[in-house]
């Protein structure tokens, strides 16, 4: 999907709504103890953004005390980042094939499968928000409450504004971390691609299109129909 932008260069300051200036000044406020009274003006998003660290300068401590905002926001080398908002059509290719995988996984006890937003801790310091994860049974000790460690699969839908980073950082982020299998699906080519990890970098295990079936190494004996990927 999405996920992350490109942090080559120390990403500018979070842009805000005038409506999420209000909503983060409330929730900070109370975070800190402090009370908001009605009748006061909403301060400036430059007094806002104060209360947070510089980019580059973002922590695991600072990133989990952020509001709950239901976004997608990843940690990258101390930036904050938050990715753009998933489009209809990358809502629907996430549905139809988190459900195939989702129900091959439940039929065979294979472990805990999961969808975006839900944050993973590559290592420390590098946390992404894959579109599906799937943990198996043998790994159920990175399963956390807060975060989940390395998964065993991860898919990505691509994105206008996420595909340079999901076919680089993020590849190259996810095979360092030992993810065993990543997925990346194409809306524009209409497309699966599988690659699974072999010495630490990513091998082609396939490239599916239109009348074939996806398959993985990872979930063994499953397939999904690439067209009914697509058609939702």
């Amino acid at each position: 999907m999405k996920s992350g932008g490109n942090v080559l260069q120390p990403a500018p300051t979070v842009s805000l709504s005038q409506r999420e200036v209000e909503m983060v000044e409330y929730q900070v406020v109370e975070q800190i103890g402090g009370a908001v009274q009605e009748d006061v003006q909403p301060r400036p998003t430059t007094q806002i953004v104060e209360l947070w660290p510089f980019q580059g300068e973002w922590s695991e401590a600072s990133y989990f005390t952020l509001p709950d905002t239901n976004r997608l926001i990843e940690l990258s080398e101390g930036v904050f980042i938050m990715p753009p908002h998933p489009t209809e059509t990358h809502q629907r290719i996430l549905d139809a094939l988190y459900a195939a995988m989702r129900s091959f996984v439940h039929e065979h006890d294979l472990g805990t499968i999961r969808f975006a937003p839900l944050p993973v801790r590559l290592w420390p310091g590098k946390i992404r928000e894959p579109d599906i994860l799937f943990v198996s049974r043998a790994h159920a000790d990175r399963i956390g409450e807060q975060c989940y460690g390395p998964p065993d699969l991860v898919v990505e839908v691509l994105s206008p504004g996420t595909r340079h980073t999901d076919r680089g950082r993020k590849m190259l982020e996810y095979a360092r971390a030992g993810v065993s299998e990543y997925w990346l699906v194409d809306p524009d080519a209409g497309t699966i691609e599988v690659y699974t990890l072999d010495e630490g970098v990513y091998a082609p295990l396939g490239r599916f299109g239109a009348g074939q079936k996806a398959h993985s190494h990872v979930l063994s004996g499953f397939e999904v129909s690439v067209d009914k990927v697509f058609e939702g």
